[in-house]
């Protein structure tokens, strides 16, 4: 269709009707049609108001524009015009301010007149992206050049050894970096410069690599932050190395060393798109070249259609997890099972095809036909298909410059998109975008993906599902062998409370596809009818989210598991029950078992954090939650199926809970020092700030359900201020750091509270700060603190923080620990506080024991280690070193303060009672055991206390 035909369509009803609104708000402004456009010009505009609140917006805050845009001409535009404009429009800028301002008001009216072109019919969906490609291009770059000029006059400019001035190179990375962007995306940039060095011409030498984080950290701001005039991009910085935890700016050598030793396989599939932004420079291809090993391997590497389909996994499971529905780019068939197809292509075979090595999939699907590697009606169709989805999606997001793939959920919306797409009804509109997914999803299967659907053949589980005569169903098992009816019964008494629910008929119809499988399971395992109770209560919770009743139903591996773990852990059903996206990790058990190894917690969450917008505090909130719920299913998993013995267990709980503090804490420095600014005596990327765990979590030994005892400390001028436009001193700072922090961990999201911080063993207790400086907090431990603090310090260790904090705190502690103490009276104050605990929280029924706070229990073994550790460490020294009680048992051994097989008696029983206590936990049991159990453990623990102590 001509762009006059569209210009002269008659606009919908609720679009003439939002037309009109606009066009009168317009008038208010005093803008008058009559006396600057052509009634032409004027109805075009008025369809333009109706067709996009965003266009109409602007055009209302800026009627000016109007005889602008249409005196240049919307039907003709050169995209090479972009940066010299800009260029010129920042010449006469000297403040940060202005800058904002300007790039801001070019990046409104340009993309008024791309949503302009689009909506009108004047281009092809590939010319507009890429326009919107090089528009943002355009911005990043004169953004960083203006940047650039005004740093160098106040900090010298950045040189190599030889004096050759250094540049900022910004990787575009995704759809910007293949020119294929879409009209509200956010972008993600690597920064990267070539080689070290320090300024040269400022008042002092800068290293090269803090005035570029310090350029980056300027540039993000002019894009990103929100003014009066809005934002120009969106900006995610965390595609880069190490993530949110990795320097902002790293050199070429720096990045190289990364993906040779580091690079993960989803860091391949993005550099796939990688570009450098800009003009191109022997720089440009020097970056390029360097990346190109990581990203395409020498031979032909099929390893990375198994890694794009974990990855496919993964946004299938985030499509779950946040119940996207009518989403065009991750849904099944969506825009990204495109892109999957192509670069499965690109990864396999690259290396031996230099032809593939380009970031626009436009190009790249051309390629793949003429290599033959795809058949003309593949290319065509995923073409065709992909097209339209990308015109949706365009479309979409110029309605409202709002960033969203989710079709619309009113008839106004839907109105527009019929009238920029030329389809008369939505209904129509909706049938070619499903019949588009539809072909792409084949085309994805027979490519990437693995098709779970298998044909079934009739099971006798199927008669027993839809038998309702209590003699046809006993009979029925009778004749499989079954003897035992209850699993009937409990079936039965299921299926009627399901009735009586509403399910809708897409549910109900994949339940009774499901329910026969999940019953041969069942079977198949021999497991105890019993186990029907656990899985029919997970059931309970999906029933009405029919994407987990489908992922049950095609996926066996997720069946076979969902049984065998209800079986092993009434705790590991229940978590399941109340956290059905938990059901995503047992899709494939080969994954389920393969429990992170300790030092990577930190990295497998930087990473799934990476799928989370980093402005969305709620979603990240959740996600944490969700990353902890998953990764302890994982390792109950490990634990109940003999995988990780008790001693690994708890390492494992606690170096998830190291990892989470970690990300805790950078996310509550971030909005803090949003507000405030840091304190203005740090320096380079420090926070001055410590956290200590205590207890279980500074002794290694963290249980399921364990919370953090956190104690938090900082090193300041306590006279000193923040550096930002809100001053605050820096003990005001802590504290509200200390309380973002207690927020983040105690707000309860659909996943629950992420874990329960006791802060009772900060200096002063509960009415002691929330954060105390560390050079105090050792005061308080050497003439104020009880003999019970001391003992709590025994199991204190730095949790996370900077370097020269873990190592204060390790001298003071040490300090505190190795004080001259009388003997008896330690003993003595150490029985006391056994028996007031005791008294206080033992409570068991007769006949049994509480394997913590029962005599010979838990406890006391813990207090053993406290007095022995306190008793001898001024003389000897060693003692301080460790916090968790096997090892201390260990060095008291060693240094012959108590005998070998003390030492090995103590231990064992320690590691016994520790693992009856997860035992139980995992069967949802109280930490309780008959005594005849335990009694000969826990009597060699009494005497020895005895012994010990008196």
């Amino acid at each position: 269709m001509t762009s006059e035909n569209y210009s002269n369509k008659a606009l919908p009803a609720l679009v003439s009707s939002s037309a009109e609104c606009y066009w009168q708000r317009l008038i208010e402004t005093g803008f008058d049609p009559e006396a600057c456009l052509t009634s032409e010009q004027s109805q075009e505009l008025k369809s333009i108001l109706g067709l996009s609140d965003f266009v109409a917006t602007q055009l209302c805050r800026h009627p000016d524009w109007i005889p602008l845009l249409f005196e240049q001409g919307l039907s003709q535009l050169d995209r090479q015009q972009f940066m010299p404009e800009l260029k010129l429009a920042l010449e006469s800028v000297t403040t940060e301010e202005q800058a904002k301002a300007k790039v801001r008001q070019y990046r409104n009216l340009q993309m008024v007149r791309l949503a302009w072109r689009d909506f009108m019919g004047y281009v092809s969906v590939q010319e507009s992206l890429l326009d919107l490609s090089s528009l943002a291009e355009a911005l990043v770059i004169e953004s960083r050049d203006w940047l650039y000029g005004v740093m160098c006059q106040q900090y010298g400019t950045p040189s190599d050894s030889e004096g050759n001035a250094q540049p900022l190179l910004i990787l575009g990375m995704g759809k910007l970096g293949g020119r294929e962007l879409n009209f509200s995306s956010d972008i993600d940039l690597i920064f990267t410069f070539p080689e070290h060095g320090e300024t040269v011409g400022g008042r002092r030498a800068l290293d090269n690599q803090q005035f570029f984080i310090r350029m980056g950290q300027r540039l993000v701001n002019l894009l990103d932050q929100v003014t009066v005039d809005g934002f120009v991009y969106r900006v995610d910085m965390r595609l880069r190395p190490y993530g949110d935890s990795g320097p902002l700016v790293v050199s070429f050598s720096a990045l190289e060393d990364y993906y040779q030793e580091q690079g993960r396989d989803w860091e391949r599939y993005a550099m796939v798109k990688a570009r450098a932004l800009g003009p191109w420079s022997n720089y440009s291809d020097e970056l390029h070249s360097l990346l190109r090993p990581f990203v395409y391997r020498r031979y032909i590497d099929f390893s990375a259609i198994d890694s794009l389909r974990k990855m496919k996994q993964l946004i299938a499971q985030e499509v779950r997890r946040r119940q996207l529905t009518n989403n065009i780019k991750l849904g099944a068939g969506g825009i990204r099972e495109v892109e999957f197809v192509v670069q499965s292509f690109q990864l396999v075979r690259g290396g031996r095809e230099p032809a593939l090595r380009q970031q626009s999939l436009f190009a790249a699907i051309q390629t793949l036909y003429d290599l033959g590697q795809l058949e003309y009606l593949a290319v065509d169709e995923l073409k065709h298909s992909y097209i339209l989805l990308r015109r949706v999606e365009n479309l979409l997001q110029a309605l409202d410059d709002k960033q969203t793939q989710t079709l619309p959920d009113n008839e106004l919306d839907w109105q527009r998109l019929c009238f920029a797409m030329n389809v008369p009804y939505a209904e129509e509109l909706k049938q070619q975008i499903d019949e588009a997914m539809a072909r792409i999803h084949d085309h994805f299967d027979a490519t990437v993906g693995e098709d779970s659907s298998r044909p079934q053949s009739a099971h006798w589980t199927a008669q027993l599902w839809e038998i309702f005569d209590d003699q046809d169903a006993l009979a029925l098992l009778a004749e499989q062998q079954i003897e035992d009816d209850s699993l009937w019964h409990n079936l039965r008494d299921w299926r009627d409370s399901v009735a009586r629910r509403s399910i809708g008929p897409r549910g109900r119809e994949t339940l009774d596809k499901m329910m026969p499988k999940l019953l041969e399971e069942l079977i198949v395992q021999n497991q105890s009818p019993d186990v029907f109770a656990p899985v029919s209560k997970v059931l309970d919770q999906i029933l009405t989210r029919t994407t987990y009743l489908e992922l049950l139903c095609e996926n066996p591996g997720a069946r076979q598991q969902l049984v065998s773990l209800c079986s092993a852990s009434p705790w590991i059903a229940k978590q399941l029950a109340r956290f059905p996206m938990l059901l995503d990790e047992l899709i494939d058990p080969s994954q389920l078992y393969d429990v992170t190894s300790l030092d990577d917690y930190g990295s497998e969450l930087r990473q799934y954090l990476l799928r989370v917008p980093e402005e969305d505090m709620e979603q990240q909130m959740e996600a944490l939650r969700q990353f902890k719920l998953s990764q302890q299913l994982k390792i109950a998993a490990a634990d109940v199926t003999g995988v990780l013995p008790v001693m690994q267990v708890s390492d494992h709980l606690t170096f998830l809970a190291e990892a989470i503090v970690e990300q805790v804490v950078n996310q509550a420095w971030l909005q803090v020092s949003t507000r405030h600014g840091v304190p203005d005596n740090l320096k380079g990327g420090d926070k001055g700030f410590a956290v200590i765990g205590y207890g279980k979590a500074g002794g290694i030994e963290l249980g399921y359900g364990s919370d953090l005892d956190l104690v938090f400390l900082h090193q300041s001028d306590v006279n000193g201020h923040t550096n930002g436009d809100r001053q605050i001193d820096i003990n005001h700072f802590y504290l509200k750091l200390a309380q973002r922090i207690l927020h983040l961990f105690s707000t309860r999201t659909t996943s629950g509270e992420l874990y329960e911080v006791d802060m009772r063993l900060r200096p002063s207790g509960a009415s002691g700060l929330l954060v105390s400086e560390i050079e105090r907090f050792g005061e308080y431990q050497r003439e104020e603190a009880w003999t019970w603090e001391h003992q709590a310090l025994v199991r204190a260790r730095f949790m996370f923080g900077d370097n020269a904090l873990s190592t204060r705190f390790s001298v003071i502690r040490s300090e505190v620990l190795a004080l001259e103490r009388d003997k008896q009276t330690l003993a003595k104050d150490v029985r006391d506080m056994r028996i007031k605990m005791r008294d206080h929280l033992l409570n068991v029924d007769s006949g049994f024991v509480d394997l913590k706070q029962s005599r010979g229990g838990i406890a006391d073994i813990e207090f053993l280690a406290q007095y022995l550790v306190l008793a001898n460490a001024a003389e000897y020294k060693d003692l301080t070193t460790w916090s968790d009680n096997v090892r201390i048992f260990a060095a008291l051994a060693e240094l012959e303060i108590i005998s070998i097989p003390m030492a090995q008696q103590l231990t064992h029983v320690y590691c016994k009672l520790r693992n009856e206590s997860h035992r139980l936990t995992l069967q949802g049991l109280p930490g309780t055991l008959p005594f005849e159990q335990v009694e000969q453990e826990m009597a060699s623990i009494s005497q020895i206390y005895l012994d010990v102590l008196g």
